[in-house]
């Protein structure tokens, strides 16, 4: 690392686009090390590790089971849709802001906001976001550790329906199992994390996004291949009036946009720390629009896997939360070679969750270096145990805290931790970021608007700033409202 001539702070002949004069508490010695430390290698592994934050459970159970219950290929088509005028717009807003600040969520405010504006309090609400996000996700995370160790030994090869279910409900009953598995997930990609972006979070999440592929065309073409297979996939992808009627039009098309919008994780800044490691040869249209299609080409696959499988044994493919944990096991006990097939299908499982656990704790990681003005290695010695006490609420809702049911009858912790991010920090902050990126009292919609569009590749219309200004956020909205009120009316 040398001084320019121009005042600048140069190392491998690269600059960095600091101003020693204007040094602030956020760009110390060791943010410049981090700084240094925290780039991406190659443009693939920005592509792979950004898909591996949006693809996780929700991609493979429930995207799925409501393409089914909402009429099918009539779903996916309002799907792709808000897709493309929902969560594209937003995306582009987080990569751009994160790509033009150099820094995570918790300074990137700082640095593009106009002097004298509070737009960088938001900080706060979005660090939160992503720990609350992890203090369930990683307890689920941990339940599919334990059933791809128990799918691989055996245990599930001869149970009965009730055998299966008795698995489950054993694993929620034991709060020792539980934190053993969530904080192996902890350790395991924190130790990632531990490991710097290129050498761990880069290299590791990109092995893990191939072997999720393969995997996952392997066992699509071993579903394709069962008998009733063809009657699964008619009632997953053909058009059915019928149910899209049934269920009314409003309903699917709030579905639709529901899953849309929370399939990428948007708002909490989860994604815009990997447009602070990009440089700026490509466009951010571009790399976003290859985001979004391996987030939908993993959706899509995993109903391809799912619903030939369940329909081929009668198991119902509707049954929720519940399809990985009961029905499942249930299909590939009663399949040829069931329990390689479920073991392989799990190890699947695990790959989607944790390359999403990682991108988060990635982002965690790099918001308190900068919080705290600390190095990667120490902040993350630090962070380890505080999200492990942290989850332990979660793991507890399910046997000793089970008697509190924070938001009714039926409810638990996990409820209310997913309940809080996902229909109030998710919405919440994607009109933040929507509103920072076109107002002038933010970064300004000039502003924005060249950074998306800085390199080559796809451009970003200039026609799409009313929308982006007026009506975005009028959808935005919509949501936070109707999620209260179907929480409220449930």
């Amino acid at each position: 690392m040398r001084v320019c001539p121009d005042g600048t702070l140069c190392y491998t002949g690269e600059i960095i686009e600091v101003n020693i004069d204007a040094f602030s508490w956020a760009d110390s010695i060791w943010g410049i090390i981090n700084r240094m430390q925290s780039q991406f290698s190659s443009r693939l592994g920005f592509i792979l590790v950004s898909a591996g934050c949006a693809i996780g459970l929700g991609n493979v159970w429930r995207f799925p089971y409501i393409t089914g219950r909402y009429g099918g290929a009539m779903f996916v088509l309002f799907y792709l849709l808000f897709l493309a005028i929902l969560g594209l717009p937003i995306m582009l807003c987080e990569l751009a802001v994160g790509r033009g600040s150099r820094k995570s969520i918790a300074s990137s405010f700082d640095v593009l906001e106009p002097k004298g504006t509070r737009w960088h309090l938001y900080k706060y609400g979005a660090i939160a976001g992503n720990m609350l996000l992890m203090m369930f996700y990683t307890t689920i995370s941990g339940w599919l550790a334990y059933y791809f160790l128990h799918m691989a030994s055996g245990t599930f090869n001869g149970l009965s329906v009730q055998g299966v279910n008795d698995v489950f409900n054993q694993l929620l009953a034991s709060p020792l199992t539980m934190a053993g598995y969530m904080i192996f997930v902890v350790v395991s990609c924190f130790g990632v994390c531990y490991m710097g972006v290129q050498k761990g979070v880069e290299r590791i999440s990109k092995t893990m996004m191939i072997c999720l592929l393969a995997l996952m065309l392997a066992l699509v073409v071993n579903s394709l291949s069962l008998p009733g297979a063809g009657e699964g996939m008619t009632y997953y992808l053909k058009p059915d009036w019928q149910r899209f009627i049934a269920y009314g039009p409003q309903e699917v098309i709030f579905a639709a946009m529901g899953q849309a919008f929370f399939t990428l994780s948007l708002g909490i800044g989860s994604l815009a720390i990997f447009g602070s490691y990009i440089g700026k040869e490509k466009s951010l249209l571009g790399e976003s629009l290859w985001i979004i299609l391996l987030d939908t080409f993993v959706a899509l696959m995993s109903g391809c896997i799912i619903f030939p499988a369940c329909f081929s044994y009668g198991i119902d493919p509707g049954s929720g939360p519940n399809l990985l944990f009961l029905s499942l096991p249930n299909v590939f006990i009663h399949m040829p070679s069931g329990q390689i097939w479920g073991t392989l299908f799990f190890l699947f499982m695990i790959f989607a969750a944790f390359s999403s656990v990682i991108a988060v704790f990635e982002n965690i990681t790099s918001c308190f270096c900068e919080l705290l003005n600390v190095e990667r290695k120490k902040a993350i010695r630090w962070l380890a145990p505080l999200m492990i006490l942290l989850s332990m609420p979660c793991v507890l809702s399910f046997n000793v805290l089970s008697g509190i049911h924070p938001l009714g009858p039926g409810t638990g912790i996990l409820d209310l931790e997913d309940f809080l991010v996902s229909s109030n920090l998710l919405p919440a902050g994607s009109i933040i970021y929507v509103a920072f990126c076109t107002r002038i009292s933010g970064w300004g919609w000039d502003n924005f608007y060249q950074e998306v569009n800085t390199g080559a590749g796809i451009r970003f219309p200039a026609w799409v700033k009313k929308y982006m200004t007026y009506w975005l956020p009028l959808l935005i909205l919509y949501i936070f409202a109707a999620g209260y009120y179907g929480m409220l009316a449930g």
